[in-house]
């Protein structure tokens, strides 16, 4: 292939070939992905949430975040001084909600590679090699997906112990079986079409046609379930927070629904304490979930023909 510089042809190579279709691809999506109105609204929202994250320690001053640095009284109501209020401890709830973004985004997010990977490898594997090979690894895949997905993180959270870490490890050894199936019968697909017998003639052995053909074919597929995935992933974690399993040491907004539950923020009225991180976790979930439908709308193929 070439191209035309200052008039003049320059031949390219099968690499910069590469590089101008992908670059070509990623325009097309992104323009697809624009006409999405739900797609860029959650876009929109996501990284709303994203800035607070990264910019907490210029917005909130992390001595907030400390029983020596409460500075107002017990369940004040919003005020001039504390937009939000403060909690049982007297500290602001806005400080509490910005740093708490961080956590809460964080766990879903490095949860989410933990599971993408584990269902990425499980699904190619299982569904390129097949036999013996494959037949395990799909029984692994149905054993854990038929065991309650809740039940099983608490347990292991339970045993594992309260820590960030525990917390990113349990969500994603747990939430991977739903991406391993999709892998798997996309590369079940995959591994049917023409172009792979091709490659099969020409003497490519089984990881080049893994990692040349299969893998980049299904990772649009894998992209647009991790946006979901990680709405999952927040939830649980905000679950295991609200159950006293979360990392006592870090605020999250689980752990802020935990301690307004504990102290009775509902029957008190103080309503300042516990329905701000409520709607940062509902608003962060939608926001994942909408970028993940418009994304799976842009790179599904089948659903681009139905719009």
């Amino acid at each position: 292939m070439s191209a035309v510089d200052d008039g003049v042809p320059v031949r390219l190579t099968a690499r910069q070939v590469t590089r101008q279709r992908r670059r070509a691809a990623r325009r097309r999506t992104w323009a697809d992905f624009r006409t999405h109105r739900s797609g860029m609204a959650g876009l929109a929202i996501l990284g709303f949430f994203v800035f607070l994250a990264v910019a907490a320690p210029l917005i909130a001053d992390p001595e907030g975040l400390k029983l020596s640095g409460a500075t107002g009284g017990v369940l004040e109501p919003p005020s001039s001084e504390f937009w939000l209020g403060t909690d049982d401890k007297g500290r602001s709830v806005l400080t509490l909600l910005i740093w708490g973004a961080r956590v809460s985004l964080l766990v879903g997010l490095l949860a989410t590679v933990i599971s993408m990977v584990i269902g990425t490898l499980v699904g190619l594997l299982s569904g390129y090699f097949g036999g013996r090979i494959g037949a395990v690894l799909f029984r692994l895949t149905e054993w854990f997906l038929v065991i309650p997905f809740l039940p099983l993180a608490i347990v292991m959270a339970t045993v594992l112990g309260a820590s960030l870490l525990t917390i990113v490890i349990v969500i994603g050894v747990t939430s991977w079986p739903g991406t391993a199936l999709l892998i798997r019968s996309q590369t079940l697909s995959i591994r049917e079409r023409a172009y792979l017998e091709r490659a099969r003639v020409l003497g490519a052995g089984r990881w080049h046609q893994i990692r040349r053909h299969i893998l980049p074919n299904v990772m649009p597929m894998v992209f647009a379930n991790t946006t979901l995935t990680v709405s999952i992933a927040i939830l649980t974690e905000t679950t295991l927070s609200f159950l006293g399993l979360g990392d006592p040491t870090r605020t999250s907004w689980g752990s802020m629904l935990d301690d307004a539950y504990s102290v009775g923020a509902i029957t008190t009225g103080s309503w300042w304490y516990i329905i701000p991180p409520g709607v940062c976790v509902v608003l962060v979930v939608l926001s994942f979930t909408l970028v993940g439908q418009a994304l799976e709308d842009v790179l599904d193929p089948r659903l681009k023909e139905r719009r």
